[in-house]
């Protein structure tokens, strides 16, 4: 190493150029690196959701979610799989390893739906949802206005329109809109007179509506091509499609008992709108939305992965403007939550803190140089070597983040110390009489090992952080490089461009000529003698030197007072929290709340909007947004709830956390109808800080699981710093039981599936398809005259049979 140097005082002009290439380089990395919260990665993790009307938590896992994971199972580079089945729905987790990117997840999954699809029930829709920290929306707006019915169509449209202009805008989602579906209300009676069912809708819409070609014909002007078919894409278009019975239909069959006849027999063609009553109407309020307690709209940004927190924050606010003038005056836009704020306040805080250490550090180098040219000198290495930590983020690819920062705070302070020892050691060989050439190398010479050392064996700490795999890996990788950058190059500084410096800007000794070289030797040896004996009246050594000399002389005491303060340690340490990442500072927090198994939409908004009451009249509050139903979004894929109701509260700037968590969960509890709350930290949209450790039980049966639940939790009731014990289980729904009797099904030509389509097409609605109106896929659904809605209404179910209909 000490060779860098020498070759640096050969070349000074070069050195001197490329300082400045890299300084400049430097300042155009800093400029263009995005800055964000957290280092920008993708969680391998996704869930499939089937949502399966009407099933019980025990169909739902028998007949989706075992048969889902097992095929999951199958897939490579698969580390765990969790399934949920509750009433209604089946969450199939999936977490593969760790490089395996968020679109390579979607397609294994999607793959893994299509191959057991065919083995779901009929009625069991699944789709994939992957979850990444980028697919955390960066900003969110809600939008309100006296018609939000009306207004839902225009935001769709325009949103996407404006915000996606925004560079590195990934997605605009629009979220709390009423979407329009075709209703059929079928005359089952007639249908099955006259050998129709549900199907024969179904076979019509998959045989119809479809423009295809049909080959070319010619003519004087020309080729004209054939085509065959028209599309549907009315209400209208629909009604009037044509229904054809199945060759083994109630009709076919009457014909052929009637043995030959002398004339072709016509059967009478039926269209839709002869067997259903049609109408096109807004579907059933599956999720709400509202704002401080008002319904509205809301729109969710998130970046692309390259982008810039910050930048699309920015460009998204300067751009509300112009939505709000084009959706009128009678809308409000209001921002729900935005990252750039708390990203923009953590990273000026970790710039001012840095920077205060750089004005720290040099001021300590001043007191003890006692020199303004070496303490310049040394102080420019901190600059440059940070200028040089920025070349190496932004050809990596890293973000200034909470992370890349803290690093290159920490490092601030270590990479003056390679150039410290260098520019002290260079005064000390000066201060001897030595040539400004001979005093620098020989300086330079005496400890490049010792530094080199000392800052590999640094650098060997932190580097090997960037080997550990997983979500920590991910997290952390960022700042082991960054730190390390920095160490080495202070590294290089110290034995390049320091020499350099302290050979241009510290004084050279005055020059005496002398008549014989043992005279110059002797006047060389007398200064030499001189400056050792004033370093050991220096204050420093004076203070020092009796204290090595007191740790040797009793060796033993010494050891014994170091092996105490080790235990002591040691000992201290165990007090210390043990966390994550730790609370991040956002003023942004998350109350989830939980209402008993069976809570209907309309009883979850009712008791959401008590709780919304409590919350809005606190004086702390500044905007909540409040979700009731399923959330639609990347937070399933991420482990949290797939529904229920969830407030996003953002609190004013300074407020007391702990002291709003207190108070409203006091006032929660005081009223049994608003079921459970549980806060927990939204952390700017990063991780915040977990406070839970998951226990997993296993069992052979359902009675087997449940006993070893409460055994697990009655041993850790009481457990030191635990608040509350929970599982997973879900509460038992209650549970109307059809019993077949398939002897009597079978004598009217029906089986227990065909009896369970009939019996659920007559509780609830359920798709058949869709079909394009004015330009919109709208959904089909067969939707029942007048549903059951007690159990005496069940058992007077009648079932349509080609003899007619008769009582369940």
């Amino acid at each position: 190493m000490y060779r860098l140097a020498k070759l640096s005082l050969a070349n000074r002009s070069v050195v001197a150029l490329v300082t400045i290439i890299v300084a400049a380089f430097g300042v155009l990395s800093l400029s263009s690196l995005k800055q964000e919260l957290l280092p920008s990665f993708e969680t391998p993790q996704a869930a499939i959701i089937t949502a399966y009307p009407g099933a019980s938590a025990e169909v739902v896992d028998t007949q989706v979610s075992q048969k889902v994971e097992a095929q999951v199972r199958t897939l490579d580079g698969l580390v765990t799989t969790t399934s949920t089945s509750q009433n209604n729905l089946s969450i199939v987790r999936v977490e593969f390893e760790y490089g395996t990117t968020s679109a390579k997840v979607k397609e294994n999954l999607s793959a893994a739906i299509a191959a057991v699809e065919a083995s779901l029930p009929t009625s069991a829709k699944a789709r994939v949802v992957a979850g990444s920290f980028d697919s955390v929306p960066i900003i969110s707006l809600g939008i309100s206005s006296s018609d939000n019915e009306k207004l839902g169509p225009i935001l769709e449209d325009l949103a996407p329109s404006i915000f996606g202009e925004v560079d590195g805008v990934r997605d605009v989602a629009v979220a709390g809109m009423k979407v329009k579906r075709i209703n059929l209300k079928l005359d089952t009676a007639l249908l099955a007179k006259n050998g129709l069912s549900q199907q024969s809708i179904v076979s019509a819409l998959q045989q119809s509506g479809f423009v295809l070609p049909a080959g070319s014909i010619r003519d004087s002007s020309g080729e004209i091509s054939l085509q065959v078919g028209t599309p549907v894409e009315s209400i209208a278009a629909l009604k009037k499609l044509a229904l054809v019975p199945a060759p083994n239909s109630f009709f076919a069959t009457t014909m052929t008992m009637m043995g030959p006849v002398t004339a072709p027999v016509t059967p009478k063609v039926f269209t839709i709108a002869d067997v259903a009553k049609v109408t096109y109407d807004y579907a059933p309020v599956t999720s709400i939305s509202r704002v401080n307690g008002q319904e509205a709209l809301s729109v969710s940004i998130t970046k692309t992965q390259d982008g810039n927190t910050v930048t699309v924050s920015h460009g998204v606010q300067d751009r509300i403007g112009e939505l709000t003038k084009k959706l009128g005056t009678d809308v409000q836009v209001v921002t729900i939550f935005d990252q750039a704020p708390f990203v923009e306040k953590s990273l000026e805080q970790l710039s001012t803190e840095g920077l205060l250490g750089l004005g720290f550090a040099i001021l300590i180098i001043l007191l003890f140089l006692l020199s303004v040219r070496s303490t310049l000198v040394t102080a420019i290495s901190i600059p440059t070597s940070v200028l040089i930590t920025f070349i190496g983020l932004n050809n990596l690819n890293y973000s200034l983040n909470l992370l890349t920062l803290s690093a290159l705070t920490i490092a601030i302070g270590r990479v003056v110390d390679d150039s410290i020892v260098v520019i002290e050691n260079i005064n000390r060989h000066l201060a001897y009489g030595e040539p400004k050439k001979k005093a620098v190398l020989g300086a330079v010479k005496e400890v490049s090992g010792a530094i080199t050392a000392a800052t590999i064996t640094t650098v060997a700490v932190f580097a090997p952080i960037a080997l550990v795999g997983g979500l920590v890996g991910e997290l952390f990788r960022p700042f082991s490089f960054t730190f390390s950058i920095a160490l080495i190059a202070s590294l290089f500084v110290s034995l390049t461009i320091v020499p350099v410096l302290a050979f241009w800007f510290l004084k050279s000794p005055a020059q005496q000529d002398f008549k014989t070289e043992a005279a110059a030797k002797k006047h060389a040896a007398e200064i030499r003698e001189k400056e050792e004996a004033k370093e050991r009246k220096s204050i420093l050594q004076r203070g020092y030197l009796p204290i090595i000399r007191g740790t040797q002389k009793h060796p033993v005491i010494t050891v014994v007072a170091s092996v105490i303060i080790l235990i002591l340690t040691f000992s201290i340490s165990g007090l210390l929290r043990t966390d994550f990442i730790g609370s991040s500072g956002s003023s942004t927090i998350i109350a989830n709340q939980t209402l008993p198994a069976g809570a209907s939409l309309s009883d979850q908004s009712e008791a959401a909007a008590k709780a919304e009451k409590i919350i809005v009249g606190d004086k702390e509050v500044e905007v909540i947004l409040t979700t009731i139903g399923s959330s639609g979004d990347s937070r399933t894929a991420l482990g949290l709830a797939a529904g229920g109701v969830q407030h996003q509260i953002t609190l004013k700037e300074g407020s007391d956390m702990a002291a709003f968590e207190k108070r409203i969960l006091k006032a929660a509890t005081s009223d049994t109808t608003l079921g459970e709350f549980k806060f927990s930290s939204a952390g700017g949209g990063s991780f915040g800080a977990s406070g839970t450790v998951d226990v997993k039980v296993t069992a052979k049966d359902d009675a087997a699981l449940l006993a070893g639940i409460t055994q697990v939790q009655e041993a850790l009731t009481g457990t030191t710093g635990t608040t509350e014990i929970n599982n997973s289980l879900s509460e038992k729904q209650r549970t109307v039981q059809i019993t077949v009797d398939r002897k009597k099904a079978a004598a009217k030509g029906l089986s227990e599936i065909a009896l369970s389509g009939i019996v659920g097409s007559l509780m609830q609605p359920s798709t058949i398809g869709s079909v394009n109106v004015e330009g919109v896929k709208t959904d089909i659904y067969v939707v029942p005259k007048k549903p059951a809605t007690t159990v005496t209404q069940i058992r007077n179910l009648m079932i349509p049979t080609v003899s007619g209909s008769v009582k369940l």
